[in-house]
């Protein structure tokens, strides 16, 4: 419910790198085969010098990281030898051939190597204390040998069923954190239970409290940050307040203001709105960044806990089918407290 995380992954390639944008290749005789096993292309004219990991992608339909790997594993020939070298050009009328992998399943699937702390569950939903450092689902594109692990495999491991609710690519899920954001998240076991908390969602219904630390003593006892949150057009990774952004209502109030090692506050946030990195933005853009952001600002020396110092303590939405409030909390996690108790 919280949507502060992240899951938003901007592409590492170029605009050029991207398929859909080759428009020098339309028309050319090269047939996309992928799923069918082994594959040999004499290459056209448009491929001549182009990079073997690209010319491997298209022909393969795979992604350009995807192709590197063929390419360095030695399953690519250029008349008859093995090429591992993704950079190497390729010179036209070459016999390009290659064993063309199985599509890979874009859909995660269940990770019993992730553990997952159950606070709450029932027949249709549970609800999980997220740990820092875990992805909430994968990115966009197929998973690999490489991909990092993620509370939907965890989930998925523990309620099988979960796989047909809501999107195929992060099954159950209906809000996320960040990745090194703790706390208290929501994830529906049924469609029923999907449908519900998602209609909860929109109308801002969920109560979802959160702690900060943050650098500097807020003036004010308690404030309401309205500001709208876009895509930054410094840094596409990042979100900041822009004028062209969607509407963002942060609440905060001040539970203790510390003098020392620097000054610092103890800061309550409560979310009417769920975008990414809401209260990480809002806080910084009224000069109060939360301690250990780097991302936004505060990394600073003094204080470190290792990540951003910002914890979802409560959560309390509507149960989807017997409607009665469902109210948790988890406590602040081991790896903030110790930061904690160097304020005074």
């Amino acid at each position: 419910m919280n949507g502060e995380d992240a899951a938003n992954r901007v592409p590492g390639e170029s605009a050029g790198d991207r398929s859909g944008e080759s428009g020098d290749l339309a028309g050319e005789d090269l047939v996309v085969r992928a799923g069918e096993g082994a594959v040999e292309e004499v290459l056209p004219a448009a491929l001549d010098g182009e990079r073997l990991d690209r010319v491997v992608s298209l022909v393969a339909g795979v992604s350009r990281a995807r192709a590197a790997r063929l390419v360095g594993e030695g399953a690519v020939r250029l008349d008859g030898s093995v090429v591992e070298s993704g950079s190497h050009r390729v010179a036209e009328g070459q016999s390009l051939a290659l064993r063309i992998p199985e599509p890979d399943d874009p859909n995660p699937g269940p990770d019993p190597s992730v553990a997952v702390d159950v606070v709450f569950e029932d027949d249709q939903v549970a609800v999980v204390n997220k740990p820092a450092g875990l992805v909430v689902h994968p990115g966009s594109g197929p998973a690999s040998a490489d991909s990092p692990p993620t509370l939907v495999g965890g989930l998925l491991a523990r309620y099988p069923e979960m796989a047909g609710v809501g999107d195929p690519s992060r099954p159950g899920i209906v809000h996320r954190l960040d990745r090194d954001t703790s706390g208290l998240l929501v994830a529906a076991r049924t469609p029923g239970a999907y449908e519900s908390l998602a209609a909860q969602l929109k109308a801002h219904e969920p109560e979802r409290v959160y702690t900060a630390l943050v650098w500097g003593r807020p003036a004010a006892d308690a404030g309401v940050i309205d500001a709208p949150i876009g895509r930054s057009l410094r840094r596409r990774t990042r979100m900041a307040v822009t004028p062209g952004g969607r509407r963002a209502v942060t609440r905060y109030e001040v539970d203790r203001r510390f003098d020392r090692p620097r000054p610092t506050a103890l800061v309550t946030c409560r979310l009417e709105t769920g975008r990414t990195h809401q209260i990480r933005v809002h806080l910084r853009s009224i000069g109060h960044p939360v301690v250990g952001d780097r991302a936004y600002d505060g990394g600073r020396p003094g204080l470190d806990p290792g990540r951003p110092f910002l914890h979802a303590r409560q959560l309390q939405f509507r149960h989807p089918t017997k409607g009665h409030p469902v109210q948790v909390q988890a406590p602040l996690p081991p790896d903030l407290t110790p930061t904690l108790s160097l304020c005074s």
